[in-house]
């Protein structure tokens, strides 16, 4: 629980800037790392790459799957997060 915690912080924060944005808060950045970390989870296995990794690669897949729901998100709401 706090390794996905760690990782949803990270993947979090990161999504945030590569978006261009300041984020959601530190909650709401944890909470959409973890969910990217699994829809990033998903999107790996269903393109056939392997789920062996270490803390880089956890968070490299964390932030794709961040990135795609932040992206999903803003173009349902049509919102973008506070600059």
């Amino acid at each position: 629980m706090i390794w996905w915690i760690c990782v949803g912080l990270v993947a979090g924060w990161a999504t945030g800037k590569l978006m261009k944005g300041s984020g959601y808060g530190a909650l709401m950045d944890v909470v959409i790392g973890v969910a990217g970390a699994v829809m990033g989870g998903f999107l790996m296995r269903t393109l056939g790459f392997a789920g062996a990794g270490g803390f880089i690669y956890t968070v490299i897949v964390a932030v794709i799957g961040a990135v795609v729901l932040l992206w999903l998100i803003h173009a349902i709401t049509g919102k973008r997060p506070n600059p």
